[in-house]
């Protein structure tokens, strides 16, 4: 349902913020993308949903190529970016609606979801006042709102927990289990191990672009014995940073 070819994505001459890495997620699964800050999670985000041209690779979304049909890849998707300072001068139900409306939602279907949405995340009350009065977390919830609105079957979530509440987190947590027992896909990235470990079917560890792990963190834990999620990621980047520092070196 979520497929990456061999994305790279290279600034300027030679920098390489993502390195040739490839991973497909299945119907039915959540997966978590974790790695330090500067790893190039979000550049992989942001080339699985068309904010940037792969320089090299593919990316393919409910079997819709992001480059060569990018409409119908962007109907498959849901997206929440790592920041929600966006459109803030209007009213969260005014952000929503013209989020439904790119999407074509029938007002009905609409107002369903908004009210189902906006009472798990307890800012009903809210949606009437501008954005930019808005707390983080409150933008945040917004934003989760008018990506989902449409309902897709992939969801793409760039860091979608930052903000919230323990309650709203909560509700998120449950609304991918949902979605993925109906046999949906889910990718987010996340700096918390603690949420991977307990939520995700599998997880991806990627470091400098490259791709570090990938698989259940069952198996991961079970190849360092003693050892949690959170030991074992640290010494899985700081080897990463030793080779990288090496590499430069020679």
């Amino acid at each position: 349902m979520i497929k990456a070819d061999n994305l790279s994505m290279v600034y300027g001459k030679d920098f390489k913020a993502v390195d040739g890495l490839s991973f497909e997620i299945k119907p039915g699964e959540i997966v978590g993308f974790a790695g330090p800050n500067g790893a190039g999670k979000t550049t992989v985000i942001k080339m699985l949903t068309g904010i940037l041209k792969p320089t090299q690779g593919s990316a393919m979304i409910n079997g819709y190529d992001i480059v060569k049909e990018p409409l119908k890849a962007k109907e498959s998707f849901a997206y929440v970016a790592d920041n929600p300072d966006i459109l803030l001068q209007l009213t969260g139900i005014e952000y929503i609606n013209y989020i439904a409306n790119l999407y074509k939602v029938p007002v009905n279907q609409r107002q369903e979801r908004v009210y189902e949405l906006a009472e798990r995340f307890g800012i009903k009350e809210s949606l009437g006042i501008p954005m930019r009065e808005y707390s983080h977390g409150m933008r945040q919830k917004t934003m989760v709102i008018a990506a989902l609105i449409h309902n897709p079957p992939a969801w793409i979530l760039d860091e979608p927990m930052t903000g919230l509440d323990p309650t709203a987190a909560y509700e998120l947590k449950q609304m991918m289990k949902e979605h993925a027992a109906k046999g949906n896909a889910v990718l987010f990235s996340t700096h918390v191990l603690e949420v991977a470990e307990k939520l995700c079917d599998r997880i991806m560890i990627i470091d400098h672009g490259k791709n570090l792990y990938q698989g259940t963190v069952e198996d991961l834990e079970a190849q360092h014995p003693g050892k949690d999620l959170e030991a074992v990621f640290i010494e899985m980047i700081s080897g990463s940073t030793s080779e990288k520092a090496e590499s430069v070196k020679d």
